[in-house]
């Protein structure tokens, strides 16, 4: 039996970030049932932002529809393709005729420009996202997703999450048995083991200057079940409170308290990660010793000690399972199942 093969076209140009174009290329190239073609503005050799030297046999203008996929990848040459308006109107123009519509870090700012993104939702790198809502408000941006789908438009956010977006791409076409075998093979997460989130307080803040405040960050990461309190943190570093929370505060850009609330949120985010992967993602949690099937809200209750056993080395969160548990043991059929969104609001 023939196979048809999927055909996906991937837009570089001069200074694009090169993961953004050899991550989902591997990527689909590894699933073996597509038929994938690098193109640039014009046919010849591409200078990555990187010095990389990549060639392109054709140019955008040269091709032709259907397409299964065309993705934009992204970099510090965006804006120059945000100004081509023949290679605006060539990306408007194979839209409709491509399947599935991506973009990869800043290539979103492309498909926005294009008018592609207007009533959509969509993401891009966590340091750009702030500046595509301001400059295309009628996008609907998700600043802390590692990509967004909304139907026929995927877009990722900064660089190695062009890699996730592909292997939900290839998940989506071939199943996830062949989608986990390109990720064994490329040595890489089918699930992000942060969870798809590209929010991390060290990435929103930055690394202080000085030593003793860099090694706290680290230091607040490997005890965000402690006593974080500001008298407990500057004592840390030897500082008097008012000057610890000065130093962070210009050093990092976030107060203290921030930086240690978004640090938990990471962990619990990972955290919550782990229990829908182990199969908890919209069950109530009891303190039974036993599982219940079929409770009257139509979910299970599961024995709450097991996913603290499950999750272990993290007292914050089974803490929290445990408050959430004696919540939940009272509550009527009205009530709304344990949900990752809800325990973050």
């Amino acid at each position: 039996m023939l196979t048809v093969m999927r055909r996906i076209v991937v837009l570089a140009f001069p200074g694009v970030q090169s993961l953004d174009v050899a991550g989902p290329v591997e990527v689909f190239a590894a699933a073996g049932d597509y038929d994938v073609e690098v193109v640039a503005p014009a046919a010849g050799r591409v200078a990555a932002h990187s010095g990389l030297q990549l060639f392109v046999e054709r140019a955008l203008a040269d091709v032709e529809g259907p397409l299964d996929t065309l993705l934009i990848a992204g970099g510090e040459g965006t804006r120059a393709v945000m100004d081509d308006a023949d290679l605006l109107a060539t990306v408007r123009g194979l839209a409709p005729a491509s399947r599935r519509l991506a973009s990869v870090c800043s290539g979103a700012f492309v498909l926005a420009e294009a008018g592609l993104l207007d009533g959509r939702r969509a993401t891009t790198h966590w340091g750009s996202c702030d500046l595509l809502a301001r400059m295309y408000p009628a996008v609907a941006v998700e600043p802390d997703s590692i990509f967004v789908r909304d139907g026929d438009l995927w877009t990722s956010a900064g660089v190695t999450a062009g890699i996730d977006l592909a292997l939900a791409m290839v998940e989506d076409d071939l199943g996830r048995d062949v989608a986990l075998e390109v990720a064994r093979r490329l040595v890489v997460f089918l699930k992000r083991p942060g969870g798809q989130s590209q929010f991390s307080a060290q990435l929103a803040g930055q690394f202080a200057d000085r030593e003793p405040l860099r090694e706290l960050q680290g230091w607040i990461a490997d005890h965000v079940a402690d006593d974080l309190r500001i008298e407990r943190l500057a004592g840390e570093v030897a500082m008097s409170e008012r000057n610890f929370s000065r130093a962070f505060h210009r050093e990092v850009g976030m107060t203290p308290a921030r930086f240690v609330e978004r640090t938990r949120v990471d962990a619990a985010r990972r955290q919550l990660d782990r229990l829908n992967a182990l199969g908890f993602s919209h069950l109530y949690l009891s303190p039974v010793t036993e599982a219940v099937p079929g409770s009257a809200h139509g979910y299970d209750v599961v024995d709450h000690t097991r996913v603290r056993d499950e999750l272990g080395g993290f007292d914050g969160l089974t803490d929290l399972l445990d408050a959430l548990a004696e919540r939940r043991a009272g509550l009527d059929a009205s009530a709304e199942p344990l949900r990752r969104d809800r325990i973050l609001e």
